[in-house]
Formats: C-alpha cells, sequence, structure tokens
C-alpha cells in the first residue's frame, strides 16, 4: 500500500481496521525518508526503531516529524545550531507528551532556521533543506524540514513553530495545510525559546480534518506555562457535514493586496475568493489601518525577545564552549550563526538605555493598535483571507544575502501574529515564479480567525478545501 497518499485520518483507519500494522506504516515511512532525504536533507536525524504503541490511543502510532526545537527526553534536540550540539533534554515538552499518551510515534527531527530565526531554511548550522517541487527552491521557514518532509510524503504529519509566519510561510511554500492556534492554546513549556510573546507550536499536515484532530490532542491548559489558556478546545465534529458558506462574512482587507504581489499568485487567489463567493459567502471588506506597521513592530518586537533568550547560552551553564568557557565572546560567536547574532545585536539595542522609550516601548503601543484593529474587524466578519506570501518559493540563495528583502517576505503572516490570532495556510493552486522558473508551485490561502476561532477557521477551510479538491491534487511535487 501506498501510504504516502494518506492523510493522517485514513492511515488511523487502515491501522484500527486492520488493514495494515504500526509497524508496516513506520517502516514505510523510514524506507522513504531513507530514499528520499539525501536529496531534500529535511532530518537531522531519524529513529531506526518505533515504540510499540497502544492501537486503542488516537494516533495508533502513526510516525509524526519533529521540529528540532521541541524538547523530547534523552534525544538530541539542538535547533538547528552549533551552540545546542549534543543537547540531549531531560524531559518532554508538554506537547510531546501529550502525543505520546495519544499515541503517536517520533520518527525524528526535523531541520529548521536556527532557533527559529529565518524565512528560508537557509540559516540552518546544519544543512539546507529543499523544496520538493524544485531542489533549487527554498521549502520556506522557519520550519523547513517539517514542510518539506510532509510535501514529500517522508510523513503524514509534523510539528513546527510559527512566530512571525514559520509554519504558514513554508506550509505555502510546500502545498501543504499549516495551521497555527491562538497563541496560549499550544503549550510552550519545552519548546527551546525564541521570541517568548510571540512563539506559538502547530502543525503541517495534509488535510485540515488532519490539523484538527492534532489540535484537539496538542492544546490545552498547561500550569508549567503562564501563558497557557484555559477555554475549551474541543471541536464540533457537525462542521465537517457542512457543503456551502451560506451566511459566512468573509472579510479581504486591502491592505493586505499590495503593490509587488507576483501575478500568478494573485490570479489564483482572486480565483479562491471567486470560490468562496460561489459556496454562498459575503465577501466584505475591512480596513486596517495599523497594517503598514506590523513588519517594523515585528522586527523590533521579536528580536528584543530573542537577545533576551539567546542570553543564556554562554558555554558555561549550557552551549557550545570555547577554551573551557573562559571565553564566553567567543563560545558565542563561534555558536550563533549570522542571522542570530544580527537579531541578538537588534534586540540589544532596542532595549538599552536611551532607546528603549524611542524603539521597544513605541512598537509595544502600536502592536496594541494593531490587535485592536482585528479586534474591531472580527466584530464584523467571522474570518479573514489573504496571501501568505508575495511571490511562490525562490530560488537558494535569491534573498539570503539581503536581510530585508528575506524579512519583507513576512509581510502577511506578521501582523496575524503580533495579535496573537489563529491562521491556516490552504492550498489552492499553482503558479510559474517570475523568475523564470519552467515549474508550476503551489500558491496558497491564508485563512485567519479572531482569537479562539479554530473551529470556524477549520470549518470554513474545509468547505473550500473540498471545493478545490480536484485543481489542487492534479499536481504533485516532482520527487513524488
Amino acid at each position: 500500500m501506498e501510504f504516502k497518499n494518506l492523510s493522517l485520518k485514513q492511515l488511523i483507519g487502515e491501522i484500527k481496521s486492520g488493514n495494515t500494522t504500526q509497524q508496516e506504516v513506520y517502516d514505510y515511512f523510514l524506507a522513504r525518508i531513507k530514499t528520499l532525504d539525501p536529496a531534500l536533507e529535511a532530518f537531522n536525524l531519524v529513529h531506526q526503531t518505533a515504540p510499540k504503541q497502544d492501537v486503542h490511543t488516537p494516533l495508533v502510532g502513526v510516525p509524526i516529524g519533529v521540529k528540532d526545537v521541541f524538547s523530547e527526553a534523552g534525544i538530541e534536540t539542538t535547533a538547528s545550531s552549533k551552540m545546542l550540539e549534543g543537547y540531549k533534554p531531560p524531559y518532554d515538552a508538554t506537547v510531546i507528551s501529550l502525543l505520546k499518551e495519544a499515541g503517536f510515534s517520533s520518527i525524528g527531527k526535523l531541520n529548521m532556521d536556527e532557533f527559529a530565526m529565518g524565512g528560508s531554511g537557509e540559516n540552518s548550522a546544519v544543512r539546507i533543506t529543499k523544496n520538493p517541487w524544485d531542489t533549487t527552491r527554498i521549502p520556506g521557514g522557519s520550519s523547513s524540514g517539517s514542510a518539506a518532509a510532509v510535501a514529500a510524503g517522508m510523513v503524514p504529519a509534523a510539528l513546527g513553530t510559527d512566530t512571525g509566519g514559520s509554519i504558514r510561510q513554508p506550509a505555502s511554500m510546500c502545498g501543504i495545510v499549516g495551521f497555527k492556534p491562538t497563541y496560549g492554546r499550544n503549550s510552550r513549556k519545552g519548546v527551546i525559546a525564541m521570541s517568548s510573546s510571540l512563539d506559538t507550536p502547530g502543525t503541517f499536515t495534509k488535510t485540515v480534518e488532519d490539523a484538527a484532530l492534532l489540535y484537539e490532542i496538542m492544546s490545552g491548559y498547561d500550569p508549567g506555562d503562564s501563558t497557557s489558556l484555559q477555554e475549551s478546545t474541543i471541536i464540533n465534529p457537525e462542521i465537517w457535514d457542512r457543503k456551502d458558506l451560506n451566511g459566512v462574512k468573509i472579510w479581504v482587507p486591502k491592505e493586505y493586496f499590495i503593490d509587488g504581489i507576483e501575478k500568478g499568485v494573485l490570479r489564483e487567489i482572486d480565483g479562491a475568493i471567486n470560490t468562496l463567493r460561489e459556496l454562498g459567502a459575503e465577501i466584505v471588506e475591512v480596513s486596517l489601518p495599523h497594517t503598514e506597521y506590523g513588519l517594523a513592530v515585528y522586527y523590533i518586537t521579536c528580536p528584543a525577545e530573542v537577545s533576551t533568550n539567546m542570553a543564556r547560552y554562554d558555554g558555561i551553564r549550557f552551549g557550545h564552549t570555547h577554551g573551557g568557557g573562559a571565553d564566553i565572546s567567543t563560545s558565542r560567536s563561534e555558536g550563533f550563526g549570522k542571522e542570530v547574532q544580527r537579531r541578538i545585536m537588534l534586540g540589544s539595542f532596542v532595549l538599552s538605555s536611551g532607546f528603549y522609550d524611542a524603539y521597544y516601548r513605541q512598537a509595544a503601543l502600536v502592536r496594541e493598535l494593531i490587535r485592536d484593529d482585528f479586534r474591531k474587524a472580527f466584530e464584523q466578519v467571522d474570518i479573514l483571507v489573504t496571501p501568505v506570501s508575495p511571490s511562490v518559493a525562490w530560488k537558494i540563495g535569491d534573498k539570503s544575502a539581503d536581510p530585508l528583502k528575506m524579512y519583507l517576505a513576512d509581510i502577511f503572516t506578521v501582523n496575524g501574529s503580533l495579535a496573537g490570532l489563529p491562521g491556516l495556510s490552504l492550498p489552492i493552486g499553482y503558479a510559474l515564479p517570475e523568475d523564470g522558473g519552467s515549474v508550476e508551485l503551489p500558491v496558497w490561502l491564508q485563512i485567519m480567525g479572531p482569537a479562539l476561532g479554530e473551529e470556524k477557521i477549520f470549518e470554513i477551510a474545509h468547505v473550500l478545501e473540498r471545493a478545490l479538491q480536484k485543481s489542487v491534487e492534479r499536481k504533485k511535487p516532482n520527487i513524488f
């Protein structure tokens, strides 16, 4: 049986029905990793044996890839950085514990931008992951390995983290479903921190239903995370029966449709919006007046928190050590890559005496205005739809020499992160890149909802997913 074509839900059904076994499924994906990963370089570590799982648990032992930022007890977890080479956490992250209770099998650690800092996967200190649709192109970042592994059928699902778009953007570049819940829905305990007020664990899957399945398992209150939310996370199963979008108000913010979006991307998004209309949704235009400030606010807030979180890696308590730990400066310069060093320096600057009020404090005030824009808008509509990125996946090396050009790729995802909102990236079609590439690449729609609006996002995304199923499934990655 070709398990690569099956969703997580379908694989669970095959095991529970007795058509296959946990071991057969695990061995299949292990063999696929062995065949494909030398070309894609998505994995930092692969587990050769599967733990025995109870077939009566929700996940029945189905293998799932883990971004190399989630602590797993006794398993090397490096955040794709030299700084943490050889580090083995003494405990599991909360979401890993919840998945274990539900019967998942961790099949390996997935590559990423170092400490989750980057939007292309090129900042890993280990390897550069390739896009399964075209191996000359980036898979997106920071969760590069997670997106590539699911898109290539090396795993049915994978874990990622989203700080400013690091699930939604790579999912879009690789043509799969990427889901970021409301900030605080999934515990951050045991997840190596990058920017503590933004980091959000989430998932990469083949379908919207698979994303909801993992969301219900991973989410919930955790007393070990001070930002954890206590509201119910149960999804009403009746949403999967919905066939139309009659009565749904969908907001298309004009500020997200700017000059610079590739024509093919814009064409597919316009087509998806027309499909939403045909399904019965009312399309409403609502303004977000502070949208233009989002990128600046993010690249002040995030580096400030980075500089604080990275301070613990001094080569003494833990982290890469130079000369027995006597030279902290050299330990850090050797252990951290260029992007991490860049954000530490920027963050230290905006938090320094004389600049805190001018930069960080002002960014915090504008962040609240951005949150308020979304609150007011969601009083009028159910969800909003936007692009995820201005372009399809670009060639490896095209933007790596220009950090500002790379940062602009986050322009459509950072505002939702600053507001702590849930968001989902859904494949909707294909377009040729405008840089002369000859392979059509995935195009996507970002579907965002109000805080705690996960169920509505799943419901609407599932209806659209089914309406576009034939056109989306007509293509597979070349490596498939």
